[in-house]
């Protein structure tokens, strides 16, 4: 027999979305064969990759503030390798490398296979960019990670073909790209018989999946929700234009589809929706939201909002502070627009200033918290299902996990109760959370085939 490989650290720096968090553990899992385990502090490491988000400006400057900070290390540990991977690294590519000389790799979003070779060349002393995108190769399985815990993310499709006039995504991540039904189900499976209780599938635009095989986002629901050990399925992100009935029966009739969904508007304005190249109006937006609240009992809705476009006016803020009060969305994410590379919005007229954003960012932030936590106290009293998930953040004796609706929940209890379904009366509603109270009779005990 061979001798096993000696273990190399590995820190991996994951910013941005969901997306990367899964592209970050796959990185994990395509590198231990190779010998590299996870470390929980860059000191302890001899690769270090950071995964990027390109998104906002703002994801841009932590990236480049958190690659500095790396300098001074690298200057200690000169055999330390620093690799940096996704959307920024599919942005710039070779004017990383020529920017900042203490970086060793640069790897693009669809080439991730591809690492351990990068990584082997970088040992050798040869720098090298790679910034592929599209075709079967970038659509690759990766390993899934060794323990992937309770929940898990599954990517089901890559890339995005709206092209929104603000958004850089079809330029990092590529074209749309599904993976075939009978892939995804059998990574399900695989993470199930790992463990995984709870998974949710992602896309930029994930309810334009398509099985090559034939099969829409409705038929993927349907398949995945019988899958073995399987207790909760979710997904992000939904494109309103694509929002389909089928997919709203799916939702409304799956027992194991969770009562949530994410429906970025990014404007209440017929006007600005159309500059940003959404496809479809106010109204129609409005439309599909009554009809999932209609079929989808106890519905949690989300959503995105940027504020400051190119040329909005008072009136279509104001237009988007009323879309806010119609729907009362139960999350929001919001944002001040900045300027993308390759994006038409980028290249547009009336430009607002930094400070009439902030201020209309901080308008719709605040009345967001208020309806939040309207919400949330008018829970109080309601028993909720909660899949726990660990030690809730802060307070001793409190565990946190989610109920069906993804709303967090933090009650007294031991960590027996990590991994388990419990049911938790709600006592005390505030802006991001709730808080319970656990009846011990009420703990619901789940093996892999009672759901």
């Amino acid at each position: 027999m061979g001798q096993p490989t000696p273990s190399r650290g590995l820190y991996i720096a994951t910013f941005g979305c969901q997306m990367n968090v899964y592209d970050s553990d796959r990185m994990a899992g395509l590198l231990a064969p190779l010998g590299f385990e996870l470390v929980d502090d860059p000191e302890h490491a001899e690769l270090i990759l950071i995964n990027t988000c390109s998104v906002r400006r703002s994801a841009e400057h932590k990236v480049y503030s958190y690659l500095g900070q790396l300098k001074e290390l690298k200057g200690r540990r000169g055999r330390l390798l620093i690799g940096l991977g996704g959307c920024l690294a599919q942005q710039e590519g070779q004017r990383l490398l020529d920017q900042v000389p203490h970086l060793d790799l640069v790897f693009g979003t669809g080439v991730i296979h591809r690492l351990p070779e990068l990584i082997a060349e970088a040992a050798a002393g040869r720098r090298r960019a790679l910034t592929e995108l599209d075709g079967p190769a970038a659509a690759a399985p990766l390993p899934i990670p060794p323990r992937p815990g309770i929940k898990a993310h599954l990517t089901v499709m890559r890339g995005c073909d709206n092209f929104c006039a603000y958004c850089v995504v079809p330029h990092t991540r590529g074209r749309e790209h599904s993976r075939p039904a009978d892939e995804v189900a059998a990574e399900a499976a695989a993470l199930c018989a790992a463990g995984v209780r709870e998974i949710t599938l992602l896309g930029q635009n994930v309810n334009s999946y398509a099985d090559p095989g034939g099969g829409d986002f409705a038929d993927l629901l349907a398949r995945l929700a019988d899958t073995p050990g399987l207790w909760r399925l979710r997904f992000v992100t939904s494109h309103p234009k694509d929002l389909s009935d089928r997919l709203v029966e799916a939702m409304a009739s799956q027992e194991r589809v969770m009562e949530q969904i994410h429906l970025p508007a990014q404007s209440g304005s017929d006007r600005v929706l159309k500059a940003m190249n959404r496809r479809y109006s106010r109204r129609q937006y409005l439309d599909k939201v009554s009809r999932l609240r209609r079929r989808v009992e106890g519905l949690a809705l989300g959503g995105d909002i940027i504020v400051g476009f190119p040329g909005e006016t008072p009136q279509d803020f104001q237009a988007t502070m009323s879309l806010l009060e119609t729907v009362r969305y139960d999350y929001l994410f919001s944002f001040k627009y900045s300027d993308r590379p390759f994006t038409r919005a980028a290249k547009m007229n009336g430009k607002l200033s930094e400070d009439i954003k902030a201020r209309r960012l901080a308008e719709l932030q605040a009345r967001q918290r208020e309806i939040s936590l309207e919400t949330h106290r008018g829970l109080v009293g309601r028993v909720l299902e909660v899949l726990v998930e660990g030690p809730a953040k802060h307070g001793q004796g409190l565990v946190a996990g989610r109920s069906r609706c993804g709303r967090m929940v933090n009650f007294t209890g031991g960590p027996d109760l990590i991994g388990r379904v419990v049911r938790v009366r709600i006592t005390e509603g505030r802006v991001n959370s709730l808080v319970g109270r656990l009846n011990q009779e009420e703990v619901q005990r789940h093996d892999t085939n009672d759901r």
